[in-house]
């Protein structure tokens, strides 16, 4: 699961990263990015609207997501703020096809490490 630090919570938070982040999309996911530069963990936010399904369909795919965001906790580098929109495919997806989907776009969007 993935603990309160590492969450967002704030709307502004949300319209910010959707707005300037740069964006990946898929069948399932469309996933948002933008470095803060600030010195603190990466955090994740979920939107999943009615046109997913019912509540219980909605919070299945909120939970899914939100572990396979703390299994990618360490490739995102830190201050950044992701935001992940499920779209209506997602309610019928595996976990594997939603982790598929999440991890193409956070290796996309990342910038690969250099080692010195």
């Amino acid at each position: 699961m993935l603990a309160r630090p590492y969450r967002l919570t704030r709307g502004s938070d949300y319209r910010q990263v959707v707005r300037r982040g740069s964006r990946c999309g898929g069948a399932r996911v469309v996933t948002s990015m933008l470095p803060t530069g600030e010195n603190r963990a990466a955090r994740f936010g979920f939107i999943i609207s009615k046109q997913v399904g019912t509540a219980v369909v909605r919070n299945t795919v909120r939970r899914r997501l939100k572990a396979v965001c703390a299994a990618a906790l360490d490739r995102v580098p830190e201050g950044t703020d992701v935001v992940i929109r499920a779209l209506p495919a997602s309610a019928t997806a595996t976990f594997t096809e939603l982790s598929a989907d999440v991890n193409r776009c956070l290796g996309r969007l990342v910038p690969e490490r250099t080692t010195p």
